[in-house]
């Protein structure tokens, strides 16, 4: 199978891409545009492979998108670039409207043309599969789950325009007949993460002797996925989704913030026993709360188990000690991002400005 993979050199991107060339033999182009989270370190392990090629660029870029289409001639799309990160979204929601939106629009555009021109037995096997999020639900209360039917609720400029995307992926299929497949995902940690996410941050502030941030009370619950788990469930729905349905991917890995941070403490005291930091617990610090935080996300992952057999592997526990370990063998990839393009700096402080009344 071809397939054309968006945001290829991203974190989830990148361990998409290793699947599917390294493991399952697929061959695999890869268009990113490159920005500062991006990393072609992480993408080493097949950078070599002739079923694998990069494709510096932007989905906005509608010339580009054509002669892709034209030039390798997908069998699916994997569609997965996008502005990802809650915080820089506050501080600058524009460039998230641009490509989550926009972006996606474009390579809709082009795929549906694209579609529209192959033969019909390729055209049936066609698939568009667009990566969402589960932050387009909202935030849940203590209990219960986020199905596929949940309620749209975005809080966030980053989850406003991923619950546009998902809208717009939809209308392509119901209007133009489109096959797309839509998957919605809870948190992704594990190896080769941007350290602007809480996992990493927490490893490397850590290692650092740095205080380690915790938004609020530490209290606000997430779902985490190891990120290869993830890899593994796209390519299944890709492969044996259902044309115009969507699948909910979570890991039945539920922790507070502050839970996972004193998990991560935990496991550099194990392994580090000559740090001048231990304990690693001492170094975390309560910080102000990020402005519209959700409360808490869990996911009902039963149908992609039961329509398509696939299950994690790795426990939150499990992936967690793979995730820290990696970082501690593997600086040659995070020192360079931490030396020249991010060093933790709180992002995403922007005041909330009441409205009339309040």
């Amino acid at each position: 199978m071809k397939i054309l993979v968006t945001g290829g050199a991203g974190f989830i991107g990148s361990a998409v891409c290793r699947l599917l060339v390294s493991e399952l033999g697929e061959t695999v182009l890869n268009l990113d545009k490159l920005t500062y989270a991006a990393n072609l370190a992480s993408l080493k392990p097949i950078e070599n492979s002739p079923q694998y090629r990069f494709q510096r660029g932007d989905i906005g870029d509608r010339a580009l998108l054509k002669e892709l289409f034209r030039s390798f001639e997908p069998d699916a799309v994997l569609h997965l670039a996008a502005e990802s990160h809650v915080d820089r979204s506050i501080d600058g929601p524009g460039d998230f409207i641009k490509t989550n939106i926009e972006g996606t629009y474009l390579l809709l555009e082009a795929a549906l043309d694209y579609w529209r021109g192959l033969p019909a037995e390729r055209a049936r096997g066609f698939r568009f599969h667009h990566v969402s999020t589960d932050e387009v639900f909202g935030s849940l209360g203590p209990d219960g789950r986020f199905t596929e039917t949940s309620r749209y609720e975005p809080n966030s400029p980053y989850a406003a325009s991923k619950a546009a995307s998902d809208h717009l992926v939809r209308a392509w299929h119901e209007t133009f007949g489109l096959p797309v497949v839509t998957s919605n995902c809870s948190n992704n940690y594990g190896p080769y993460h941007f350290p602007e996410k809480l996992i990493p941050l927490a490893i490397l502030k850590a290692l650092h002797g740095e205080p380690v941030p915790v938004y609020g009370a530490g209290d606000n619950v997430r779902d985490w996925l190891y990120v290869e788990d993830h890899a593994r469930a796209l390519h299944a729905i890709l492969t044996g989704g259902k044309p115009g349905e969507s699948y909910n991917v979570g890991g039945d890995g539920e922790r507070t913030n502050l839970g996972v941070v004193t998990a991560i403490s935990a496991l550099l005291d194990e392994m580090r026993t000559n740090s001048p930091y231990r304990p690693h617990e001492q170094l975390i610090t309560f910080v102000t709360d990020r402005p519209g935080h959700d409360r808490r996300y869990a996911m009902d992952a039963s149908k992609i188990r039961q329509e398509l057999g696939w299950r994690p592997r790795e426990s939150f526990d499990s992936g967690l000690q793979k995730t820290v370990a990696w970082y501690l063998e593997n600086r040659w990839w995070w020192e360079p991002i931490w030396s020249e393009k991010y060093r933790g700096a709180r992002l995403g402080t922007a005041p909330r400005i009441a409205a009339a009344g309040e």
